[in-house]
């Protein structure tokens, strides 16, 4: 398939599929946990940055990385510049500033590994955040230069600083109602 050809059945489908040398890969449907993080992750985010240059997106705005053509859709993208867009549809973005994906069992070695790979080609990216979705834990790489500088940020109490956008996130906001199997639900009257 050409990447014309993906644009064109993608912009009809009624689902979400990536586009990766020259294969089309449906993306799985989200899950509460996964749509709690992203949620509290992105409202944060709106909240801190209301008035100012960025704009962040969620789940349905296209990245394509055109160094080797791939199509994704992040979790949530952010960028600072002005948005480049693909085309007229105004759907695919060219130059995000950040990338964060939330990780679960079936994405996650795809996330670090391959899809790392594709998005350390985009010169506009400056951090790329993965976010757990059965601890209480972040791996936040952070261009420097042409290297990628990761730190791990766990614990609840733990701050999240955001470079790129100029934010800082709370653990206990990006984990907010989100229960691990570790800890007892809380009951509701």
């Amino acid at each position: 398939m050409t990447p014309a050809q993906y644009l064109s059945t993608e912009r009809e489908a009624d689902y979400r599929s990536e586009f990766v040398n020259g294969r089309v890969q449906p993306l799985e449907r989200s899950n509460r946990v996964h749509n709690l993080i992203v949620g509290n992750t992105s409202a944060e985010l709106w909240g801190q940055l209301r008035g100012g240059p960025c704009e962040v997106y969620v789940n349905d705005m296209r990245v394509k990385v055109e160094q080797t053509g791939m199509y994704t859709y992040p979790d949530i993208v952010g960028v600072c510049e002005a948005p480049e867009l693909e085309d007229e549809h105004v759907d695919t973005l060219l130059n995000p500033g950040i990338i964060i994906e939330v990780l679960s069992p079936s994405t996650e070695r795809y996330d670090r590994g391959e899809k790392f790979a594709h998005y350390r080609r985009l010169p506009s990216l400056q951090e790329y955040v993965l976010i757990a979705q059965d601890t209480r834990r972040i791996d936040h790489y952070r261009r420097n230069g042409d290297s990628w500088v990761m730190t791990e940020v766990s614990g609840l109490g733990a701050e999240l600083v955001l470079a790129s956008v100029g934010a800082t996130l709370t653990l206990a906001d990006i984990y907010d109602r989100v229960v691990f199997a570790d800890q007892p639900r809380a009951i509701r009257g």
